[in-house]
């Protein structure tokens, strides 16, 4: 059986340390955007990933890894598994390589391609699915029916 800690969702905090900006959750983060003290929201604690765990998502497809990854952070107190899962495949969807980011050897080099989403740049590997969540929270009515923005990270960084 799993403790309750295991069952809930991380929680974030400005990077500035304003209280009112302080353990809110994922569904907040992504509703406010940047925190009302400007700073960015940090999780609180990191979940732990067993070796086993690790060896089990080599296989993965992109999408598939990165539902079990970010559903290390969010649980289904927050997001359904199987909305989790379809909110990550719709974001996936939106990039042109099969692996969205692929790894490509050039000149004896990895390198990791971030840039086969719709606007051709590395932001959209976040935006994409941060679109797809704030979707689902505003059809959810999860923004506490109080008027929102979406924010991002400013242009040029």
């Amino acid at each position: 059986m799993s403790s309750s800690s295991e069952s809930k969702s991380v929680t974030y905090s400005s990077t500035r340390g304003c209280p009112s900006q302080h353990d809110l959750s994922f569904r907040e983060v992504v509703m406010r955007g940047l925190a009302h003290d400007r700073g960015l929201f940090v999780p609180n604690t990191f979940p732990s990933v067993t070796k086993e765990e690790v060896e089990s998502w080599r296989s993965l497809s992109y999408a598939d890894l990165a539902v079990e990854v970010i559903g290390k952070y969010v649980k289904e107190d927050e997001v359904p598994r199987e909305k989790l899962a379809d909110i990550v495949t719709r974001s996936c969807a939106a990039f042109r390589a099969i692996d969205v980011t692929p790894v490509v050897d050039v000149g004896g080099h990895m390198v990791l391609e971030l840039f086969h989403g719709p606007t051709f740049a590395f932001k959209d590997v976040a935006l994409q699915m941060l679109g797809n969540f704030f979707e689902y929270f505003l059809e959810t009515g999860s923004h506490d029916g109080r008027p929102t923005g979406l924010g991002g990270p400013p242009r040029g960084t």
